[in-house]
């Protein structure tokens, strides 16, 4: 971990629209106490049970938020994209983190101090507003999932995670090569299934024409059978 100059990034509201709501005397202290970090690849941002110091916001690069089950099994809960925001949720409720979270590879955070983001949170409305329909979301997301991995069976769980990686990082130049190299581990981390269990099922939809592989790669050559094996369950 290293931390930079902040002078040479772009400002929280101009990525980010729940910071629109800022004044301008706010976000003179944003830009006061905010402050750029790099992290290196599978480098640790936060762990599971730590105290909440800060709120995060994933500038560059991808992060994974995970928790660690029976045998210290990785559950891997959500992939972040760029201007995500994460351990905001610790931060409002003053309680530990209650996952962890790790750059999936060479990324750049902004973080925030607890103390001054609550701060800002209590004395703006229309902040506390968009703060509140950014965790109702993550709430329904986290319902769905739940639903997703302890209902759907094998293709249906792998199914939903190669489309939800599709939604989260699009394709590459080619329009259908997912543009995220996830190993089959995290995959199947994504998938509630064991590694065997990801890769035999992927080669199940290879074979059926749905995906073709190549190392990491993942092209998506029938996106809506992929979502109908996904909904069916």
């Amino acid at each position: 971990m290293k931390t930079e100059k902040k002078e040479n990034y772009a400002p929280l509201w101009d990525l980010n629209p729940l910071w629109n709501a800022l004044t301008e005397d706010e976000r003179g202290i944003v830009a006061q106490h905010v402050q750029v970090v790099h992290y290196a690849k599978n480098e640790i941002i936060h762990h599971d049970g730590e105290d909440s110091q800060y709120m995060w916001m994933l500038y560059h690069g991808k992060v994974r938020i995970y928790k660690k089950g029976i045998g210290q099994r990785q559950q891997i809960i959500r992939l972040l994209k760029p201007y995500d925001i994460f351990g905001y949720r610790a931060c409002i409720a003053n309680e530990p983190y209650n996952s962890s979270a790790s750059a999936f590879e060479d990324c750049t955070v902004y973080r925030m101090e607890r103390d001054y983001f609550t701060q800002l949170v209590r004395s703006n409305g229309q902040l506390c507003y968009n703060v509140m329909l950014m965790m109702a979301k993550d709430l329904a997301f986290s319902e769905i999932q739940t639903v997703n991995l302890t209902q759907k069976h094998i293709r249906g769980r792998l199914a939903e995670s190669l489309l939800l990686l599709l939604k989260n990082y699009g394709f590459e130049e080619d329009g259908c090569t997912i543009a995220m190299l996830l190993p089959r581990e995290d995959l199947a981390n994504m998938s509630n299934m064991t590694t065997s269990n990801a890769i035999r099922t992927l080669s199940q939809f290879a074979q059926e024409g749905l995906i073709a592989i190549n190392g990491r790669h993942i092209q998506i050559l029938d996106e809506k059978a992929l979502e109908r094996i996904s909904r069916l369950g």
